[in-house]
Order: structure tokens, then sequence, then C-alpha cells
């Protein structure tokens, strides 16, 4: 059954909030706006507004969601304690773009949302929208991204639309987000703080928040195949956090992705980009500032300067939509450094293409 989806713009956001609200409350679905990306939220006590979100995302039930909080110190009423790590993490991030995945409190939430683990993915976004959006609905938000499942994450109202008009009863516009990218993910666990998905915090400054109460791990990145065969039958297998255990943010058409030192990249980029012209396909190459006017394709897009990753994060999802609204079905890729926000970056960037990378020696 299609819904009528209301849309809130940017310029009523007072009324928005108090309707939206409303919404949530009574058991509604709502896409609003966070720093990071567009979520689709609703009540996370309630099993029939966390299906409602997995039936409108098309997103299969044992991939965990985020519970979002208006408030840090509303996280008790989803867990009993925050170990001396986590209150560091939660100190220095909160409100901000990092996810703790904790303990769970029984009852707290509907088991859909932990996909029956027994712990919750914890966020407080920085987004002001947001946090007001949560206050006045009453109620913790489960929310992942407000996109259709496999499909690049909304960072505008207007993607929202795009996927999901008629499945869902609201979107609140706040206008496009800042930080582009998802959260960052850890948990705690044995001493040492795991990221489980690089995201807006990195782990530079991961390290620097705990000091020395703990080893901050380097993320560790599954192939494809690993991803599609992990079946979370255990809780050994299955995933704390979403955005690792399934194909993720990727365009309609074929994506490559080329790494390697930069000076080698220009030749191999357009190679590959004049081979899939031959072909018939309508080529486009996301490229950095310093390179973007040497290539030579139907559509050159420009992501910013290489030593300003946060650009691309901020653009790569809107850039990939693009590709698809304009029908470009074959997308070549720069690499980019994998420090800072570059590892969480790259991690898109390898999701998106599926895991086609061409690594130059």
């Amino acid at each position: 059954m299609k819904l009528k989806t209301i849309y809130w713009p940017a310029e009523q956001t007072r009324a928005g909030i108090i309707e939206a609200a409303a919404a949530l409350a009574a058991g509604g679905v709502i896409a609003f706006p966070t720093e990071t990306v567009y979520g689709l939220g609703g009540d996370a006590r309630s099993t029939e507004a966390v299906e409602r979100i997995f039936a409108a995302k098309g997103r299969p039930s044992d991939n965990p969601l985020i519970v979002h909080l208006a408030r840090s110190e509303d996280v008790y009423e989803l867990t009993d304690r925050l170990s001396e790590v986590e209150e560091a993490l939660a100190q220095a991030f909160w409100p901000g773009p990092l996810t703790l995945v904790l303990p769970v409190r029984p009852g707290a939430v509907s088991p859909l949302v932990t996909a029956g683990l027994d712990t919750v993915a914890v966020r407080v976004p920085a987004h002001e929208l947001a946090r007001a959006l949560i206050e006045k609905s009453g109620c913790p938000i489960a929310a992942p991204s407000a996109n259709r499942s496999g499909r690049p994450s909304p960072t505008q109202a207007r993607h929202v639309l795009e996927d999901l008009d008629g499945r869902i009863d609201g979107v609140l516009d706040g206008g496009a987000t800042g930080v582009g990218l998802e959260s960052t993910v850890v948990r705690v666990l044995d001493g040492k703080v795991h990221i489980l998905r690089p995201g807006g915090i990195t782990r530079e400054q991961l390290i620097s928040a705990v000091g020395s109460l703990a080893d901050v791990l380097k993320p560790v990145e599954k192939s494809p195949e690993e991803i599609g065969s992990d079946n979370g039958a255990d809780d050994e297998h299955a995933p704390r956090s979403p955005g690792v255990k399934y194909t993720h943010y990727a365009p309609k058409g074929e994506m490559l992705l080329v790494t390697g030192p930069q000076e080698k990249q220009l030749s191999i980029v357009q190679e590959k980009a004049d081979e899939a012209t031959k072909l018939g396909l309508r080529v486009a190459v996301l490229a950095c500032s310093e390179n973007a006017s040497r290539y030579r394709a139907e559509a050159v897009f420009d992501c910013g300067s290489r030593n300003e990753p946060s650009q691309a994060a901020q653009s790569l999802y809107a850039l990939l939509r693009e590709c698809d609204e304009r029908g470009l079905n074959f997308i070549v890729a720069e690499g980019y450094s994998e420090a800072g926000i570059g590892a969480a970056l790259m991690n898109r960037l390898r999701k998106a293409a599926g895991g086609n990378e061409l690594t130059i020696l």
C-alpha cells in the first residue's frame, strides 16, 4: 500500500518538528537529517515501527540498527553502565558522529533493533534538528540511513524522496548534511577499542580521546565474499554494527576503484575510462581537484582536493546518485590516502565498487 509521504521544507522547521515528532510517537517512520546522512527513524521500543523501517528500506532484519538519543545521559535507559573508556569516548564525541556498541538493558528496545544480540548501537547526533525531533517525540529513535537498501546513502532530502516517497510517513528537510558519511561505530572489548565501521570520527581522534586507557585497533575490512557468507546464525558471526554485512552504497552502474601511487593512477584511470567508452558505456570519472581537468570522459566530477579528503567524503553519495540520474553506467574512481577521514572514504568507495579494485604497485 502506497503511503502519502508528507514533506516538511527547511523553511517550516518548527511546525515540521512538532508534526514529525507526533508521527514518531504514534508509531510512524520519519526521515530526518543528521550531521552524517539522513536517517529513517522509528520508535526503537516498538517492534511494529521497526518492522516498518525494514520494510520501507527493503533491508534484511538480521542487520542491527543504531539508536539515536537526544542527550548523552539518556544512554542509561538503554544500558546499565559505561566503562571508563566508553565514558571517555562519549564525553569526547557526543553529540557527534560516533556510535558506541554497548550491552543492552533487557527490554529497553525491540529485539529487531539489536538483531537479537545482547548489544545495542547508540549515538547522540550533533544535528540540532535531529536532537530536537528526538526530544519532542519522547522516545529513542532507531534510524538507519534513509535510502533503499544497497543504494548510496542520502545527504539531501530529495535523495530520500527519490528512494522512499510513498513508503514512509514523512521527510523533514534540514538541508544538506555536513560529514556526508555515516558515523564511526566502535565496541570496547577486552580493554581495546575495536572500530567496527570507520566513519566521521577518525582513528586518530579516538586515540587522542582515550589516551593511555586503551588501544584503538584498526578496522578490519571484509571482502564482498566474506560479507556475503556471514549468515549471522550465531553470536560469533552476527554483525554488531550496521554497514558491515552486506554490500552497500552502490550506484546502479559498474564501478572500478583505482588505488596506488598518485602519479600512476592518472594513466590507469584514463585507460580504463577509454576502454569502457569503446565498449559503448557511458563513463564517469571521480577525481581529485588536482587531476580532474586532465581526464577525458563523458563526465568528470571534481571531488575536492586530494589533501582534503573530507571534501570527497561529503560529496561522494550525492555524486554516485548523480551518476545514476544521468545514466552514467561505468564509474572509475581515484583512491585516496587512508589517513584520517580517508579511511572511512576508502571504506565507502570499496563498498560502492563491490570490491572491484585495481591496485597499482
